[in-house]
């Protein structure tokens, strides 16, 4: 079921101030932190230039998040090796997606900006 348009409106808002923050101006050339809504999710991927080719960017999952719009809550995934998506199970289901944003940025163990 996808998310409810409010929910949806609150998440890009708080998303895209978040990526407005997190990549310094001098680098958006290099650097992109985008987003993505699929369904009940919202996947925070990371863009850069290949090496290889000039004008052609590479996609790095950074985390998604996905709605349980029968209880409300979001929950947090990460991306392993083999392109699998887990639950960030350090971190409960939480009614905020402030508060799992938060876990992002915090990164207790390196597991989404390495």
């Amino acid at each position: 079921m996808p998310i409810p348009e409010f929910v949806k409106a609150l998440v890009e808002k708080k998303l895209a101030e978040y990526c407005e923050a997190k990549i310094h101006p001098s680098v958006r050339d290099k650097l992109k932190l985008l987003f993505r809504f699929k369904g009940n999710s919202v996947e925070l991927y990371e863009k850069r230039p290949y090496f290889r080719q000039t004008g052609e960017w590479v996609e790095s999952p950074v985390a998604k998040f996905r709605y349980n719009q029968t209880v409300h809550e979001w929950t947090l995934y990460y991306r392993d090796r083999n392109c699998r998506w887990h639950i960030f199970d350090l971190v409960k289901p939480d009614k905020s997606f402030e508060n799992l944003l938060k876990e992002v940025e915090k990164d207790s163990t390196g597991i989404f900006w390495g």
